[in-house]
């Protein structure tokens, strides 16, 4: 079964962007519809993002769309998360996952840690 590793998660200040990226190991992510997540501190864990295998259908909660950015590099197995203008309450550990369906995951990854300072 393949499995899911995030990474590239930091301490930015408001404004600043980050990218976070999501491996496979142990098969490949091509094939799979891949979501973003995030996780605030005494906070249920949330949509972010969505990208279909084809790459070419992206969906964004309202609360990043224009900001954030999800793409995908098939020959890297690696799907993306840029992250522009953060704010502090973007501060969230960020999974990534495989989307069985629109709604329903798979595998979770581990998450990354994404801080914002005001």
């Amino acid at each position: 079964q393949v499995q899911l590793v995030e990474s590239g998660g930091g301490l930015v200040q408001a404004g600043g962007s980050l990218s976070v990226s999501c491996v496979a190991s142990g098969g490949t992510l091509n094939s799979y519809r891949i979501g973003w997540f995030r996780q605030a501190p005494g906070k249920e864990r949330e949509f972010v993002a969505r990208i279909s295998a084809s790459g070419l259908m992206t969906y964004y909660a309202d609360s990043v769309k224009g900001r954030f950015t999800v793409s995908r590099n098939y020959a890297k197995n690696t799907v993306y998360l840029q992250m522009n203008g953060l704010k502090p309450e973007d501060t969230a550990v960020y999974y990534c996952a495989t989307l069985t369906t629109l709604t329903s995951v798979g595998v979770w990854g581990q998450g990354t840690q994404v801080s914002v300072s005001s």
